[in-house]
C-alpha cells in the first residue's frame, strides 16, 4: 500500500509561513571611505510619476507643510526673494520641490550658491538624486557629496548641499523613501484594475463560433474573416449552416473588485502617512472620524515644519517660521459640548503631558 503513504508525495504538503526578510541598516565598514547612492530613485520616480495616490498624496503632504508660507525677518526675506533656482523657482517652489522628492527618494539635495567673498546667499538648486552620491567616513559622518554630470563627478563639500532627508533611522547613512513601504500595495491596485478593465473591454466583445468543420486551413480563414468585419464594421457573407457566432459574457465581479480596492486605498494612506479626508477625497466618513483623521495628521506636518526649520538654520543659517494651519483642537472641544455623539475626546488626548493627574 505504498501508493497510499502520504510520506511518499512529492508536493509539499506543508506550506511555509510568509517571512519578511531581515535588513541592516546601510553603513560603511571600509577603514577610509564608503559610498551610497539610491539605485532605486528611478523606480521610485516612475511610481511617483504614474500611480496618481501616490503623487496627491505627497504633493498634498508639502503643500500642507508649505501651504501657508512663512515669515521672517526683512533682511532675510530680501535674499530669499532673490532666489531663483533654475530661473523660474521661488524659495518657496524649492522647498516644496525638496519635500516631495524627500519623500520619493528619501533624500534631496540642493546646490548651495553663495557669494565667495562675503558668503551671502545667493541662489538654491535642485539637483537630481540619481546623481547623487554620500560619501562618508569610518565613522559614518558625511564628507563630501560626488554629482556625475556626463560621467564624471563633481565634489561638493557638506556645506555646499542643501540636504533634507526622511525619517533617517539607526546609523544608516540615508533617508528612507515613502513609496518604498508601499510597493505591494500599489502593485496589487494596478494589477486589479488592469484586470478588471480587460474583463470589462472584452466582455460581449470576445465571440464564440460554432462552426461545422475541423479542417484547420478553413478555420483559420473564417476566423480572420470574422475578424476583419468585426473590425471594419463590415458584413460577413457565409453559407447557411456554416457557422453560428455567440457572444461570451464573462463573469464581471465588479462589486468585489470595488471592495478589494476600498481596501487597498485605506491601508495605502494609512502606510504612506496622509488621511484620505486631507486630500478632500473621503466619503461615507462622519464629521467626528472626519476630525479625529485631521488631528491625527497634525502632529505629522508638524513635525515636518519643526524639521525643515532646523535645517533651514543648521544648513542655511535662515531663520524662518511656518505658518501652520489652524488647529482643530479647540474646535474639537467645542463641537464635543454641543455633539452628545462626540464624547470622551479631549484635546489633551492628542497633546504630551506628564501623565500626572
Amino acid at each position: 500500500m505504498a501508493e497510499l503513504d502520504i510520506n511518499a508525495t512529492t508536493t509539499p504538503t506543508k506550506i511555509a509561513d510568509e517571512q519578511i526578510d531581515r535588513v541592516s541598516p546601510d553603513m560603511t565598514f571600509n577603514d577610509r571611505e564608503g559610498t551610497w547612492n539610491n539605485t532605486d530613485f528611478t523606480k521610485f520616480f516612475g511610481d511617483y510619476k504614474e500611480v496618481a495616490k501616490i503623487k496627491t498624496a505627497i504633493n498634498t503632504f508639502a503643500t500642507w507643510v508649505l501651504g501657508k508660507g512663512f515669515t521672517t525677518d526683512n533682511g532675510t526675506q530680501v535674499i530669499l526673494d532673490g532666489i531663483t533656482g533654475w530661473g523660474e523657482d521661488t524659495f518657496q517652489s524649492i522647498l516644496w520641490n525638496m519635500i516631495v522628492i524627500k519623500k520619493v527618494n528619501g533624500d534631496a539635495y540642493a546646490q548651495i550658491i553663495r557669494n565667495p567673498e562675503t558668503g551671502t546667499l545667493l541662489n538654491i538648486k535642485p539637483l537630481n538624486p540619481e546623481l547623487m552620491t554620500h560619501v562618508v567616513n569610518k565613522q559614518n559622518m558625511i564628507i563630501r557629496y560626488e554629482y556625475r554630470v556626463r560621467g564624471k563627478p563633481i565634489k561638493f563639500k557638506p556645506e555646499e548641499i542643501l540636504h533634507l532627508v526622511n525619517d533617517r533611522v539607526a546609523n544608516e547613512i540615508h533617508g528612507v523613501s515613502a513609496v518604498e513601504a508601499v510597493q505591494w500595495n500599489i502593485e496589487a491596485t494596478e494589477e486589479a484594475k488592469k484586470s478588471h478593465r480587460k474583463m470589462v473591454k472584452r466582455n460581449g466583445v470576445i465571440r464564440v463560433i460554432e462552426v461545422d468543420t475541423d479542417d484547420s486551413v478553413k478555420l483559420k480563414n473564417l476566423k480572420a474573416q470574422w475578424k476583419d468585419a468585426i473590425e471594419k464594421g463590415d458584413v460577413l457573407i457565409i453559407p447557411k449552416g456554416v457557422a453560428e457566432a455567440k457572444d461570451w459574457h464573462g463573469t464581471l465581479d465588479t462589486n468585489g473588485v470595488v471592495t478589494w480596492l476600498r481596501y487597498l486605498d485605506d491601508d495605502f494612506y494609512m502606510s504612506i502617512g496622509v488621511p484620505r479626508v486631507i486630500l478632500g477625497g473621503e466619503t461615507g466618513a462622519t464629521e467626528a472620524g472626519a476630525k479625529v483623521s485631521y488631528l491625527v495628521f497634525e502632529p505629522q506636518y508638524t513635525r515636518e515644519t519643526t524639521e525643515l526649520e532646523a535645517d533651514l538654520w543648521n544648513q542655511l543659517a535662515i531663520r524662518i517660521t511656518f505658518n501652520k494651519p489652524t488647529s482643530m483642537l479647540d474646535n474639537m472641544a467645542e463641537s464635543e459640548a454641543a455633539n452628545t455623539g462626540q464624547v470622551g475626546f479631549q484635546p489633551n488626548d492628542v497633546t504630551a503631558g506628564s501623565g500626572e493627574a
